[in-house]
């Protein structure tokens, strides 16, 4: 499996491979290692992110959500412009095309596992299925959390 995160000591973000002989993950630049225990895998699945700990991870398509924003964008404003020439049924087929192509990546794409608390993903992982999709309550937990973590170490914090 392949987990790519950012490091909690430098916040570089780092990839590695982790296999089941893996004793811990490392990031090279600044030499912060956090070790892989016992229960921190089952078979090939993780039970906890391996950069932070968190037992809550969920299953998404491993797909850039930039590119697939930019993508949606591009066929409404060609078919914009085809309506603004008074063309309906090509208007109408780019739409039909955007949805095809839609459809296909989501089918072809592979699914990745990310963490709430610190949006590790870790990919080419079998079976992920058994794994809950995004969950937005828990998600506002950790989001929260994130809040209140920094509010507390700006009041810590001398001016």
């Amino acid at each position: 499996m392949q987990i790519t995160y950012d490091c909690p000591k430098c916040l570089q973000p780092e990839r590695s491979e982790v296999t089941a002989a893996s004793q811990a993950i490392m990031c090279p630049d600044c030499q912060w290692t956090r070790p892989i225990g016992e229960g921190d895998l089952q078979g090939e699945l993780p039970t906890r992110c391996l950069a932070c700990g968190c037992q809550d991870l969920w299953r998404q398509k491993d797909f850039s959500q930039t590119l697939g924003v930019a993508i949606v964008a591009l066929g409404v404003v060609l078919s914009t412009v085809a309506m603004a020439y008074m063309q309906p049924e090509l208007s109408l087929g780019i739409l039909m095309v955007f949805a095809l192509a839609d459809m296909i990546l989501f089918v072809v794409m592979r699914d990745c596992l990310v963490c709430y608390r610190c949006h590790a993903r870790f990919r080419r992982i079998p079976n992920l299925e058994q794994v809950g999709a995004f969950d937005l309550e828990v998600n506002e937990r950790y989001r929260q959390e994130a809040i209140r973590l920094k509010q507390a170490e700006q009041s810590v914090a001398p001016r």
